[in-house]
């Protein structure tokens, strides 16, 4: 395991300060981090428990418990496709093994050069759009998998 910068070390004690007298702090202190930080490094696990008060593995159990929580840097630009019931009911299973192909990675995970990470999500609100994909925070709907192909190429191509 990697250990925190300085600088990481700085951030993560100041967002746990900030936080900490919170009535349960800990959802609050991970978003925090992982705003400030663009992840949660594992080695933070330890300043926060000892920092809270509370074990290791329950800071760990809620970091792996939440998928929105992520314990390595993202890639520069962020794939996220949708795993809801509608989504799922019009082809996101098939534009997610696309993905998968396409890219190299599974879920959760970052291209080697960094480029991409691919992530799940939980519905995007665009259900009368199935199946929907948010880039970088930009939502498309009713994206095949020629569709997603050529929205890869724009953010690779953006750098």
């Amino acid at each position: 395991m990697k250990a925190l910068s300085p600088s990481e070390i700085e951030t993560v004690r100041r967002i746990v300060a900030e936080m900490r007298e919170r009535p349960g702090p800990l959802i609050e202190v991970l978003h925090g981090i992982q705003n400030d930080l663009g992840f949660i490094p594992p080695a933070a696990v330890a300043v926060i428990a000892d920092a809270l008060n509370l074990s290791r593995a329950e800071v760990h159990g809620v970091i792996t418990f939440y998928h929105y929580f992520r314990s390595a840097p993202p890639g520069r630009h962020t794939v996220e496709i949708c795993r809801a019931e509608s989504c799922q009911a019009m082809g996101a299973e098939a534009l997610l093994e696309h993905a998968e192909r396409r890219l190299g990675v599974g879920l959760d995970e970052t291209t080697a050069d960094r480029a991409i990470s691919l992530r799940p999500v939980y519905c995007l609100g665009n259900c009368a759009c199935s199946p929907a994909v948010m880039i970088d925070g930009e939502l498309y709907g009713r994206v095949t998998p020629e569709r997603l192909d050529e929205l890869i190429d724009d953010r690779k191509a953006a750098k």
